[in-house]
């Protein structure tokens, strides 16, 4: 299936040609033996309309099995008669760009295709065309404009056997050993269970076994002048197996995610900066971070994997925008699924910002909770993956109340893929518009705690985006530029310094595991090794080779409160832009490491109005008042200012929601709260 031009009757005779089976081209072995006509005469004789019904009603008395068959370009257009080939059929879809079928199309001299008519141009009819591609796909295969039909042949075939073997793409644990896992190949995990489980049953994190998908550079050219959500639903198919979320319900996800719940149309724009230096702007989304972008979609993904006869209650623990971006993305799920999903959110008490602490407790819904804890983010995460690691509690809740637990952290995988997207299509901005020809390298810089995000561009660079070198870019906390530059992960006399980027004061970057494992050949023996090690002597160090490696792909530094504060108040003044703190952090960094070789994406991972009393004091605004709203207001009276963000504004308004529950550093004590929860909420729909 495709458009005019697309290739579909030379690839499928190639096809059939491999599978030595017949190949039926619905053109000229159905429609003109039906209508004894050819099918131009058709649609002269009988105009668009009456021509699609026809076209359909021929469709509906074929059947055929064990062929290829090679779709007409409007057949996708009758709902019935698709509906009938999908019956019996797996529907591939040839996905060639538009201006590469305009250019094929005049070649072969066709300048009228079904549906054109006076006033609407080739290219509408086309645009207009792929809903109706997209809405009965089971495979999507994306075709270059110079990609010879043998190869395309190839990757149906290649697509077809994935779409087939479903088995093929599991997961494994980052602890777990090779000898283990051969002994456990009846216990495989695909998608759906990691989606669920979260965290993997010896504490590891779950990883895909046979790693991510490549592309092209044919394939991201292809790519280069699509939307985002366009981009998001062709790396994640790709990502995702049809098995566990079809390529129509992931399109509804992806839909739902990113069509109304962002105020730039452009979802993740990249804004010109000063001289080679780019933003990455993530902030748009309903909660004005970063984490909106899988925070919206992921909520979705677990409704539609999870088992139906069982409740859940989603742990997740937060160092500032995870957790109203969490709350948001659960909350907006349909009532039926509020019903048996709910969320609880911990946060440190004390260590986020004012306004980023407002916003959880007014982001609190029916089915989502926010509880302050008297300790920082590093004790809320690891008392989290002990409950996780915890049999008897978990099973208990099971047994009880019939209520299992789940992770919404980056802990959990599906929180990675839809960061993956924004990297890369980042870089397909910059070329698109004329920065970079496609293949030149970038260099990325991100403001890293947890280690999710930056973990996230690594595996975009392992699909086949050519970032050079990703600048990790830490605060005071610079637990990680330590151990970049030497090895040695060394938490012994640390304490957690409270900075005005809270969202990587964090000293256990979780998220490094899955990058060990991934330099250290999945040796998930050594990754025990490792975090064994850190648990019990608060250290541990990198052989030399891995180290190499690792610095391959990585250099880092970090950034002092004065230089954060500074760099806000020099890019504002001379540019009239205001950075957040966390972007603050990063342009420092980058200012210091970047060799001005190539283009830097720095990545801007939340709207500045998110942290108000820091950005009023960066620019020297002497009235701070400790009022979160206050302090929005005086922002948005300032009329130089760039707006506050929206969301910020609507949910520091709500009334109501004012009040949350504080609890002690105990993990006995969250616990407690847990199993309150699950009777408030679940209990009472029975």
């Amino acid at each position: 299936m495709g458009p005019p031009g697309a290739g579909k009757t030379t690839v499928g005779r190639i096809v059939g040609q491999k599978l030595d089976c017949p190949v039926i081209d619905i053109d000229d072995d159905v429609l003109e033996t039906t209508w004894n006509m050819s099918v131009s005469e058709k649609l002269q004789d009988v105009g668009n309309e009456q021509f699609l019904e026809e076209e359909g009603k021929a469709l509906l008395k074929f059947s055929a099995s064990g062929s290829v068959i090679s779709l007409t370009g409007s057949n996708p257009m009758h709902a019935a008669s698709m509906q009938h080939m999908k019956k019996t059929g797996i529907v591939v879809y040839l996905d060639v760009p538009t201006t590469v079928i305009m250019t094929r199309l005049k070649s072969m001299k066709v300048d009228r295709i079904v549906g054109q008519s006076l006033g609407i141009s080739l290219k509408d009819i086309l645009q207009f065309r792929k809903q109706f591609y997209k809405r009965w796909y089971d495979i999507r295969v994306l075709c270059g404009g110079d990609v010879a039909a043998e190869v395309v042949a190839e990757k149906v075939l290649d697509a077809v056997k994935r779409y087939q073997n479903s088995e093929l793409e599991t997961f494994i644990s980052t602890r777990s050993s090779r000898s283990g896992r051969s002994m456990e190949k009846d216990c495989h995990k695909y998608f759906s269970d990691v989606v669920t489980e979260g965290l993997a049953p010896d504490g590891g994190l779950f990883v895909p076994e046979r790693g991510l998908p490549k592309f092209t550079a044919g394939e991201w050219q292809s790519l280069i002048e699509a939307t985002y959500i366009e981009r998001a639903q062709v790396i994640l198919e790709r990502c995702i197996h049809p098995a566990d979320i079809p390529a129509s319900k992931l399109a509804e996800i992806i839909e739902t995610a990113y069509g109304e719940n962002f105020t730039c149309s452009k979802i993740a724009p990249v804004r010109h900066l000063a001289g080679n230096q780019f933003l990455l702007e993530l902030f748009h989304g309903p909660t004005a971070s970063f984490k909106d972008f899988a925070l919206q979609m992921v909520p979705h993904i677990f409704a539609y994997c999870i088992p139906r006869s069982c409740n859940y209650l989603v742990l997740v623990a937060t160092s500032g925008d995870t957790g109203s971006a969490v709350l948001d993305g659960f909350s907006r799920l349909h009532d039926t699924d509020k019903q048996r999903i709910a969320v609880m959110n911990f946060f440190p008490e004390d260590g986020v910002s004012p306004i980023q602490k407002s916003q959880m407790i007014g982001c609190q819904k029916e089915n989502a909770w926010s509880v302050g804890v008297k300790s920082d983010f590093d004790f809320c995460q690891t008392a989290i993956k002990q409950i996780f690691t915890n049999s008897d509690y978990t099973g208990f809740l099971t047994v009880e109340y019939g209520t299992a637990l789940a992770a919404a952290n980056s802990i959990n995988w599906a929180r990675l893929l839809p960061q993956i997207v924004y990297h890369a299509s980042a870089y397909l901005d910059l070329v698109h518009q004329a920065i970079i020809p496609l293949g030149s390298p970038v260099d990325v810089c991100i403001p890293t705690g947890n280690f999710g995000n930056i973990l996230a561009a690594l595996y975009a660079k392992m699909m086949g985006i050519p970032i050079r070198k990703c600048i990790c870019a830490s605060n005071e906390n610079n637990v990680l530029t330590d151990f970049i530059r030497a090895g040695v992960y060394d938490l012994r006399g640390r304490k957690l310094i409270p900075t005005f980027s809270p969202a990587v004061d964090i000293l256990k970057s979780s998220n490094l595991e899955r990058y060990l494992h991934l330099i250290a050949n999945e040796d998930g023996q050594l990754v025990t090794q490792l975090y064994n090690q850190l648990e019990n002597q608060g250290h541990f160090q990198l052989r030399k080779d891995l180290l190499e490696k690792l610095q391959q792909d990585l250099v880092a530094g970090w950034c002092s409160e004065e230089d954060c504060l500074a760099a806000i108040h020099s890019v504002y003044s001379t540019t009239g832009y205001i950075l957040d703190t966390h972007t603050a952090v990063a342009k420092v960094v980058a200012d210091r490491l970047q060799d001005r070789t190539c283009p830097i994406i720095i990545s801007s991972t939340a709207h500045y109005s998110k942290f108000a009393p820091a950005i009023l004091r960066a620019l020297r605004i002497a009235e701070i008042n400790q009022n979160p709203l206050s302090q929005l207001h005086l922002l948005s009276s300032y009329s130089p200012l760039p707006p506050v963000h929206w969301g910020l504004l609507e949910t520091l308004k709500k009334k109501g929601n004012e009040d949350h529950q504080v609890c002690a550093a105990d993990t006995s004590v969250l616990m407690s709260c847990i199993e309150t929860l699950i009777q408030n909420h679940f209990m009472k729909f029975f």
